[in-house]
């Protein structure tokens, strides 16, 4: 076993030994869900106090309006009840780092991490690569801002969301913990 296997089945074993959230049900308690980046420096329970059971979050790279993010934000309102919706994305994102010709490049040439330095990013190992990545649209993002209100206004126009659902745009500092509105976002996610 690796050591981070090792670490996440101790921590789960002492985790599970008090467990007493067993009967939360299904449905978020506070009927809200969160739209963010996977970056492991962001904690939306922390950020934005949540506890087990009070909203649904859904994370992806970048925290982009995809449409699998969509997908579960719709089955989040529609089976379970959510009422409003956040897009957050935040600074110092690594979305902000390449391009899609660049991570197209990357993989035509190897499978393998790429690393990224003063001169922008680079292959550690020759191939295998692939060309399948010139078929995915990896959504970077050259703008904060520009992104959070193009995401909100990607799911507040998409034809399965419900035209009362408030869906709200914000900035997480990752230098200051804070959430920063972007009003043009937030104006666009508004309800009619």
């Amino acid at each position: 076993m690796s050591k981070i296997l090792n670490e996440v089945l101790s921590a789960n074993r002492g985790y599970s030994t008090d467990f007493d959230k067993g009967d939360l049900p299904m449905p978020p308690g506070r009927r809200f869900a969160i739209l963010t980046c996977m970056d492991a420096r962001l904690d939306p329970a922390k950020y934005a106090g949540l506890s087990e059971g009070d909203a649904h979050v859904i994370r992806n790279a970048g925290g982009r309006a995809s449409d699998d993010a969509i997908r579960s934000l719709v089955i989040s309102y529609k089976l379970l009840g959510t009422r409003e919706w956040f897009v957050i994305h935040h600074t110092d994102c690594g979305m902000q780092t390449f391009t899609n010709d660049i991570m197209c490049d990357l993989l035509s040439k190897s499978l393998k991490s790429a690393s990224v330095d003063s001169s922008g990013w680079h292959d550690c190992c020759e191939g295998p690569g692939s060309t399948d990545g010139k078929f995915i649209n990896w959504l970077t993002i050259k703008d904060q801002a520009e992104s959070v209100t193009e995401d909100v206004v990607r799911i507040k126009s998409h034809p399965l969301v419900p035209a009362d659902i408030p869906v709200y745009g914000f900035i997480y500092d990752v230098k200051s913990g804070q959430l920063i509105e972007v009003p043009a976002a937030t104006a666009a996610g508004r309800v009619a």
